[in-house]
C-alpha cells in the first residue's frame, strides 16, 4: 500500500478529512490453508514458540531491474515487493515483531530473522533462480514457494486464483481491511530495508548459503 509507516498516518488523515474508507488487498489473509493455519495456533498453546522457515524464490527477467520494481524509492526493494504479503501473512497469525535481523540485502535478494510474539522466522526472499533448490531446477520449475512450521511444509500452493475476487466482494460488502491491518507488515519491510545486514551470523534460513 505504502513505503513508510507514517504514509499510514497521511491515509488516516485523508479518511478522516472525506469520510471515506480506505482498503487494501492482504488476500493470503482469505486462503483457506492459511486461515487454517491460525485457527491451529490460535486454538494451541498458549506458551509455545513456533519454528518458521519461509522462502520465496521467484525467477525474474533483466525486465525487473529496468522497470520500476527495481528502483528502491519506488517499490521498496525485494523484502517489500515480493515480501510484503507473507510478513503481513505471519504477523497476522503469529503475532507483533519483538525483533528483527537482516543478514543480506541486495537488489534481488534478501534474508533474514524476525523474532514475533510467538514465531521465531527464518526467511529468504530472492528473484535470483540460482538460489533455487536443485530439485526444483531439475523439474525446470523457476519459482519455489515454502512455508514449514516445525519443519513440516504448510501446503498452500493451489487456491490462489479467486482470492483477489473474494477480497473485492469484501471491500464493497464493508468487511475489508483497512490501514491499520498493514501497519505490521509495514512497519516490518521498512525496518528490514533500513537495516545493515550482518552476513550469514547467528539464525539464518539454509538457502542462504548458496549466496556466500
Amino acid at each position: 500500500m505504502v513505503l513508510n509507516p507514517w504514509n499510514i498516518d497521511g491515509l488516516e488523515e485523508i479518511e478522516r478529512e472525506t469520510g471515506k474508507k480506505i482498503y487494501n488487498i492482504l488476500q493470503l489473509r482469505l486462503h483457506q490453508s492459511i486461515i487454517d493455519l491460525k485457527k491451529k495456533v490460535d486454538e494451541g498453546p498458549k506458551d509455545k514458540i513456533y519454528d518458521i522457515d519461509l522462502a520465496y524464490i521467484t525467477s525474474r527477467g533483466k525486465w525487473y531491474h529496468y522497470s520500476w520494481k527495481g528502483d528502491m524509492q519506488k517499490s521498496g526493494g525485494i523484502a517489500t515487493n515480493i515480501g510484503v504479503h507473507f510478513f503481513d501473512m505471519l504477523s497476522w497469525i503469529f503475532g507483533p515483531v519483538k525483533s528483527s535481523t537482516v543478514h543480506m540485502s541486495e537488489l534481488d535478494k534478501a534474508a533474514g530473522f524476525i523474532e514475533l510474539e510467538r514465531a521465531n522466522v527464518r526467511w529468504v526472499l530472492s528473484i535470483d533462480e540460482t538460489m533455487l533448490p536443485a530439485e526444483i531446477q531439475a523439474k525446470g520449475q523457476r519459482t519455489y514457494r515454502s512455508i514449514k512450521m516445525e519443519n513440516e511444509e504448510i501446503e498452500f500452493s493451489a487456491g490462489f486464483t479467486d482470492l483477489h475476487t473474494e477480497s473485492y466482494k469484501n471491500i464493497l460488502a464493508g468487511n475489508g481491511f483497512g490501514l491499520q491491518d498493514a501497519r505490521n507488515s509495514i512497519e516490518m519491510v521498512y525496518n528490514i530495508r533500513n537495516s545493515k545486514p550482518i552476513g550469514l551470523v547467528g539464525d539464518y534460513h539454509q538457502l542462504l548459503k548458496k549466496s556466500f
